[in-house]
């Protein structure tokens, strides 16, 4: 019988390689939208397609994608709550970096302040959470985040044609930015409030359950790009790491803008 759980155990410990490759694949993406970001606005040297505004929702796509990844990867953790808060603590340094820095470019309430007080969110509520089956769990989830998707543009929906306006104070407030409020005067460079992705981050939870008890297909478990799996394993690093080395390539190049 121990033998048997010990076993179960391991199975639900189990890396899921085509996770960390899609994570790596997202981080790279991530990191080329950056990268010419940096170009146009501290060098200016602009690259038309990186600005469209129909490009915005690739890039949403892609961070979206990386989040639904990191709640699937809060079931394997033992400690949501450490690495929630080892997540916001390196989102501060970024912040204060960058307001050192690059003034003009401030970072409120990023990908990772996003992604470390997630962690910390369904660390106090876990057994909440869990509570409600995946069946009913995931699809709520969609439509919560389509119901909160216009929130940062003033409105409630997904589409502002059919939509609930909100009212002005909650904008004006300036303090309620991390859930999708922010005002006039108040911008972000990077930018994902709870409210929608915190539903992408618990949909991402709640298939992370059929993860672990190995209910995915088998390809799941399976690596098949090695250096994408590699990146995914360390996108933390990646991310902090990357917007310094690039910018002193570029200074480099191109000199001091």
């Amino acid at each position: 019988m121990s033998e048997t759980l010990s076993q179960n155990a391991e199975v639900k410990r189990q890396r899921a390689g085509f996770m960390d490759e899609v994570r790596g694949f997202c981080i790279i993406c991530m990191v080329f939208y950056h990268v010419m970001f940096d170009l146009k606005y501290s060098f200016g040297i602009d690259i038309p397609i990186m600005f469209e505004p129909w490009f915005k929702y690739v890039v949403q796509t892609f961070a979206g994608t990386f989040i639904f990844i990191s709640g699937i990867s809060s079931r394997y953790s033992r400690n949501n709550a450490k690495r929630g808060i080892q997540c916001f603590f390196i989102g501060m340094i970024v912040t204060f970096v960058f307001a050192f820095f690059a003034p003009n470019a401030p970072v409120l309430f990023g990908i990772l302040h996003f992604l470390g007080v997630s962690m910390m969110i369904y660390a106090i509520g876990e057994k909440i959470v869990l509570k409600i089956p995946a069946k009913i769990a995931i699809p709520l989830c969609v439509l919560l985040f389509m119901a909160t998707y216009g929130i940062m543009w003033g409105y409630l929906g997904l589409f502002k044609e059919f939509s609930l306006p909100l009212p002005q104070f909650l904008y004006d407030a300036k303090l309620l930015f991390p859930f999708g409020f922010i005002g006039g005067g108040c911008a972000s460079m990077d930018y994902f409030p709870l409210f929608p992705w915190l539903f992408v981050f618990l949909a991402g939870v709640y298939v992370g359950g059929y993860a672990v008890e190995n209910k995915l297909p088998a390809f799941f478990y399976n690596t098949h790009c090695k250096p994408l799996a590699f990146a995914g394993r360390h996108t933390l690093w990646i991310y902090v790491l990357h917007q310094p080395i690039a910018m002193a390539i570029f200074f480099l190049i191109f000199g001091k803008n």
